[in-house]
């Protein structure tokens, strides 16, 4: 589909801006059976959004989970279900269907939404590391630092910050003009092959000053990430107990697992991109798109003690209400 182009005539005139009417959304090349990649894929988001509202549901219903930290955790899971179903949906409709003509203004949207809950995601896990960071490294003062109000200042600020970063970033797609290929060498409305298309016709280099921009803004957070358990792995040797350091280590279990599964994908596809084929960086891009929303409420489950022990709780509740209504029916 490499012929879709855009009108060569209107080129002449450098003061129009081009819009086209569509882009072409390439995908994968030559692979076969790829079909069921997408059914995989599928499955995994229902997991994704039956996990995450179950978390949310949990968190929601019982007052034991209605604390600071828990304001995080349930944004992380409403993160996950909203990044999830920008992401999945299209894509199955995209290519298990065969419509991989996409309007311009959907793409823009698609890129907005998608990138968004992506820097949401990596900000989330920030905020859980800043939980871990202030109640190990200071204990006493957990209670006066995280509070309901700052963690919602700090998921508030978050989510105003992504929000304008991203709209940013669309605005200055709108002034550009694609006169050549409409072809995007992704599988879905990528930030980088989108702009990329109008480097022919039109000034690219604010749009690759956001294009760092948003790789900064969403490797900053890693490396916060990584600064504080630096400083928590120095607190637990202080602590002279082992049991009262393995106990304060696996507080942090959860959240270190949930922190490998997003950045290291990532950091393999961007740090190793000139090697990687297109069609394994789509996989693995894809693939970090859908597997951490979909392990996250696993991992809280079988990890966190705390909101284990509420969802037991709150399903034998359930169950009994279940059995009084049964009762009460016969």
């Amino acid at each position: 589909m490499s012929y879709l182009t855009s009108d060569p005539n209107q080129t002449e005139n450098i003061d129009t801006i081009i819009r086209p009417p569509y882009f072409f959304i390439s995908g994968f090349i030559d692979i076969p059976h790829m079909e069921y990649y997408y059914i995989f894929l599928c499955f995994v988001y229902i997991i994704s959004l039956v996990g995450n509202t179950f978390v949310m549901m949990v968190i929601y219903m019982d007052n034991s989970l209605h604390s600071p930290k828990y304001v995080a955790v349930f944004n992380l899971a409403f993160t996950d279900v909203c990044g999830s179903t920008a992401m999945v949906p299209k894509l199955l409709d995209t290519f298990l269907f065969s419509r991989q003509l996409i309007s311009y203004n959907q793409c823009l949207a698609s890129l907005f939404f998608i990138f968004l809950f992506l820097n949401m995601q990596s900000f989330n896990l920030t905020i859980l590391s800043y939980d871990r960071l202030v109640a190990i490294c200071c204990p006493l003062r957990y209670h006066m630092m995280v509070t309901h109000r700052s963690m919602f200042q700090l998921t508030g600020a978050a989510w105003a910050f992504a929000v304008f970063l991203m709209l940013l970033a669309v605005c200055l797609i709108t002034r550009l003009s694609f006169c050549r290929s409409l072809v995007i060498n992704s599988y879905f409305c990528d930030h980088g092959p989108l702009y990329r298309l109008a480097a022919p016709c039109s000034d690219v280099v604010p749009n690759k000053v956001m294009a760092y921009l948003i790789s900064t803004v969403l490797f900053l957070p890693m490396v916060f990430i990584i600064s504080s358990y630096i400083c928590i792995t120095h607190a637990l040797f202080t602590i002279t107990l082992p049991q009262d350091r393995v106990r304060a280590l696996k507080t942090c279990t959860s959240h270190l697992i949930l922190v490998a599964i997003f950045y290291l994908p990532v950091n393999f596809t961007y740090f190793l991109h000139s090697i990687i084929p297109t069609n394994a960086r789509i996989i693995n891009l894809s693939l970090t798109s859908v597997l951490p929303p979909m392990l996250n409420p696993i991992i809280y489950v079988l990890k966190t003690e705390e909101f284990k022990e509420s969802a037991k709780k709150l399903l034998s509740k359930r169950r009994a209400q279940r059995a009084v209504v049964l009762n009460q029916s016969t």
